[in-house]
């Protein structure tokens, strides 16, 4: 078995170099595509910038100055990142990787782990401040990351540089609460046996970061959300946080993959009744009840399970136009029938495009509204 993973690791490298031999250094099509295409497309974004793979990396730190003003805007990463980095040690100890966190322009603000500061090669990236940007080292985990928005692995001569031909690095972007990326986290090794399921890993981590980041934000209701079918309360729920009047102040990735209507432009604010087939004071009735709706529709006609918590500064946790305390909350049947209408007023009232839209019988949109339509 053992000699069977060493032959797929020696062909797998020897694939590398042929296509490096192609593409960097005689400027031919690859003779087979890359594990990754990705890796590709950065290669030819290096050597249209006109970088070659021989040259020597200098690793340059950022000045003195522009690391002050980096340190003081991503005080909140650090904060939501730290605890997280540290368990994360746990789990790389025994594997020659360490973690490496930069800000969005690739930019080292956080380091982790068995960092060995005898070996050059681990200590020139293993400092904050210094710029790990693809436009600086070419292609790596970082740039890779912050250029294709996903999680990516890649090992030994995948590097553009002939310099970073002895690392191995997963790495994912890290988006913040608003949905823009703030920067991404990476798992770097030297001389190290190829571990791709740490791509896994650092994804895993990265999701868990940006869940610390949308918790510190002011809020007066979380909502934690998930698809029927699955459990609520776990690492892998879209997280939702609204302030009193049921405005969203926070997401993230996973709630704004669920759910459509967060994914519009940058700073546009959105409110829950434009979310959820509900009216959003049902959010905060629920939390009230500590009860969670397991059947909650969307305007898409899609249904999701919702678990509502109220902030823990209960002061701030009342709706400013909710109903009186005590009120009963929202009857599912009225929840059913808003979604229903309101999906024939953007049909511009086709009632025949609504059911269809809903996937109900044109039939059952009249009765639901009393043909009122």
């Amino acid at each position: 078995m053992l000699q069977t993973l060493i032959d797929v690791a020696e062909q797998r490298l020897r694939h590398i170099s042929t296509a490096r031999q192609a593409m960097l250094l005689e400027g031919r099509a690859l003779p087979a595509p890359l594990s990754s295409p990705w890796i590709e497309r950065s290669w030819r974004r290096c050597l249209d910038d006109g970088l070659r793979p021989q040259e020597r990396l200098s690793f340059d730190m950022v000045p003195r100055a522009a690391l002050q003003r980096i340190e003081e805007a991503n005080q909140s990463l650090l904060s939501a990142a730290r605890p997280l980095l540290g368990r994360l040690g746990q789990a790389i100890a025994d594997t020659r990787y360490f973690a490496i966190l930069t800000n969005a322009d690739g930019v080292v603000v956080d380091v982790s782990g068995n960092i060995d500061r005898s070996d050059r090669r681990a200590d020139v990236i293993a400092r904050v401040g210094v710029d790990l940007s693809e436009r600086r080292v070419g292609t790596t985990a970082i740039g890779a990351a912050l250029s294709e928005m996903r999680p990516v692995w890649l090992h030994r001569g995948e590097h553009f540089f002939d310099d970073n031909a002895a690392y191995s690095c997963a790495g994912a972007p890290l988006f913040g609460p608003d949905g823009a990326c703030i920067g991404m986290l990476d798992l770097t090794g030297i001389d190290a046996m190829e571990r791709p399921e740490l791509r896994h890993l650092v994804a895993r981590t990265a999701s868990k970061i940006e869940n610390a980041l949308v918790l510190a934000k002011p809020h007066c209701l979380l909502l934690r959300l998930n698809w029927p079918g699955n459990s609520l309360g776990g690492d892998g729920d879209g997280m939702l946080c609204l302030d009193g009047d049921g405005w969203v102040t926070a997401a993230n990735t996973t709630a704004s993959t669920m759910l459509a209507g967060l994914q519009r432009s940058h700073g546009e604010t959105v409110h829950a009744n434009d979310l959820f087939g509900l009216p959003y004071q049902a959010l905060f009735d629920a939390a009230k009840r500590q009860e969670p709706l397991p059947d909650v529709p969307l305007w898409s006609g899609l249904h999701i399970q919702v678990l509502a918590i109220h902030s823990a500064n209960e002061a701030l946790a009342v709706p400013a136009t909710g109903r009186p305390a005590g009120a009963s909350a929202v009857p599912l049947k009225d929840m059913e029938t808003a979604l229903i209408r309101r999906t024939v007023e953007q049909c511009r009232g086709n009632v025949s495009e609504a059911a269809k839209t809903l996937g109900i019988s044109r039939a059952t949109v009249y009765r639901k509204l009393g043909r009122q339509v």
